[in-house]
């Protein structure tokens, strides 16, 4: 998988859930269909009267997260821009031919009360619950960098084999110190929270 690859997927998802942040701080979730895919950037559109237009224009940061059919789960977070002005209408003309089925919901020129946003800035991560063990990556596009998550052992480790023992995932292998699969890691901190020497950290601490 890539950022791109991860793009096309919540496309081909399509109905996918959206977490934004109303005027009182409260988190609101929804489902919206992702629209178009292209390089670097996810489309969607959303009504002027919607309480989700209102969230999107006075903070557009969003999270964004669909499951495929083989257990795959992609992850988003980004910021949603509006679409420029003058190509509203040609946008929204766009979505409604690659997405002939919003002709009933909106027909005829009812469909200019949405306007078009572009996600093209945000971080990624693939999650694969089909395999054993799990697969895990991260990506980020648009300039954006992307988080360090998850545990690392360190240098104080004992080799007690503690951690490697209890890993759901057994993705930890023996070493000098022992050493965590990152892709195979589901974050669950049962290593963290069991190694008796604290040799085990978060990453974002490194």
């Amino acid at each position: 998988m890539n950022a791109q690859s991860c793009l096309a997927e919540l496309r081909r998802i399509r109905d996918v859930v959206f977490a934004t942040v109303d005027a009182d701080g409260k988190p609101r979730a929804r489902i919206i269909d992702i629209m178009l895919a292209e390089p670097s950037r996810l489309i969607f559109c959303t009504a002027r009267g919607k309480r989700f237009y209102q969230e999107l224009t006075a903070r557009p940061e969003v999270a964004v997260t669909g499951m495929n059919d083989r257990w795959q789960s992609i992850r988003l977070t980004g910021r949603a821009a509006r679409l420029s002005e003058a190509e509203q209408r040609a946008w929204i003309d766009r979505i409604f031919e690659a997405n002939p089925a919003m002709n009933d919901v909106h027909p005829g020129d009812a469909r200019y009360i949405l306007e078009a946003f572009a996600i093209d800035r945000g971080e990624l991560e693939f999650f694969d619950l089909g395999r054993s063990p799990i697969v895990r990556e991260s990506f980020a596009f648009g300039g954006c960098v992307s988080e360090i998550r998850g545990f690392k052992i360190v240098d104080g480790c004992i080799g007690c084999d503690t951690c490697a023992g209890l890993c759901p995932q057994q993705a930890i292998d023996a070493g000098t110190p022992y050493a965590i699969r990152q892709a195979n890691c589901l974050h669950c901190g049962l290593c963290f929270e069991n190694c008796p020497v604290d040799a085990i950290i978060r990453r974002e601490a490194v």
